[in-house]
């Protein structure tokens, strides 16, 4: 069994909604899953094979074989670009991002694996044996003809799979992006820089919460002078995020009517906490769906944070990811 081609994909953490842009408004973070991807030939014209690895965050946890998120959307993207798929693939997996508290780490795995197997599409690979959508027939180092699979190609996919683009967005992308879906459920999305000022601050518990329970708790409907009033605060936030980093328009900007006080039951730690800072004068937010909070850390209040936060709370500082996702270093042998 060899490798014949290998690619090493980089892909950030991301916060969604950060407050007041629920399923819109998201945050590149400059903490970082590394994802080496290697198509090999496990021998048989027809045989599968699938080999992981994973160091860090989730190993010993996550499935090692087909059902892998990575593996899963690697499979996809292949299918989408009209590719025979690869009879083998091998994951290894070096992860930060921690799993289920609401710092992207699913996103990031869904993106990781469009942009490995949009990288790797136009090498020869060791492919299982059937038609070949371009004719001819599939077969070990056969090159396969390299698609047109845009970036828009790979977020319209991503925030397929995902179900909403509101992640997927700042980490294809990096910085601080807005993201909708138009009347054809296409998705859409407008990059902007933060101001360099913006430090923001990951506040990141030991528990987990599942995206899937956290929407669970949310209405069907909300008072329109709720819905009004997170329109006005997610708009200041773009200004305050990009050009007035101002301590009392980030607190002001960061407050949230819809969903934050729905999910505080299934994180009443988060809950609390959000509020202590608050109460401080620290613009604090539930990163994604929970429990992880996210602050933006000012001059005036970098002190008083971990006070308040104490040991329960790991507290990661972090930069904001203006790159976005990106292929680091293919490797062909």
């Amino acid at each position: 069994m060899t490798d014949s081609i290998k690619v090493t994909v980089r892909v950030p953490a991301t916060s969604a909604n950060l407050g007041p842009g629920f399923d819109t408004l998201g945050l590149a973070l400059a903490l970082y899953d590394e994802v080496e991807v290697g198509l090999v030939d496990p021998g048989g014209p027809r045989s599968r094979s699938v080999g992981i690895e994973v160091t860090g965050e989730g190993a010993g946890e996550l499935d090692d074989g087909e059902g892998h998120l990575i593996v899963r959307t690697m499979r996809l993207t292949f299918d989408r670009m009209g590719l025979p798929q690869p009879r083998g693939i091998r994951l290894r997996c070096l992860n930060r991002i921690p799993h289920a508290r609401g710092l992207g780490s699913s996103s990031a795995a869904i993106c990781a694996g469009i942009l490995a197997a949009r990288a790797l599409a136009g090498a020869p690979y060791p492919a299982v044996d059937g038609p070949d959508p371009a004719g001819g027939q599939a077969g070990p180092g056969r090159p396969a003809a390299r698609p047109e699979f845009t970036d828009d190609d790979v977020f319209a996919l991503a925030t397929e799979i995902e179900g909403h683009p509101d992640n997927v967005a700042p980490c294809l992308a990096g910085g601080l992006t807005i993201a909708w879906t138009d009347q054809s459920n296409a998705p859409h999305m407008v990059k902007l820089i933060p101001h360099a000022d913006i430090r923001p601050v990951a506040i990141i518990p030991r528990h987990r919460l599942s995206t899937e329970v956290a929407r669970g708790l949310l209405p069907k409907d909300v008072p329109h002078s709720d819905a009004s009033a997170n329109a006005g605060r997610a708009a200041l936030l773009i200004a305050a995020l990009t050009e007035r980093p101002e301590r009392e328009l980030l607190l002001a900007a960061t407050e949230d009517r819809l969903h934050q006080n729905y999910r505080a039951p299934a994180m009443p730690q988060s809950a609390d906490l959000v509020q202590r800072l608050r109460g401080l004068g620290v613009p604090t937010v539930v990163s994604g769906a929970g429990p992880t909070i996210l602050a933006f850390s000012t001059v005036d209040t970098q002190d008083l944070i971990a006070p308040e936060v104490g040991t329960d709370w790991h507290i990661q500082p972090l930069d904001v990811e203006t790159r976005g996702a990106c292929v680091v270093s293919p490797e062909t042998r």
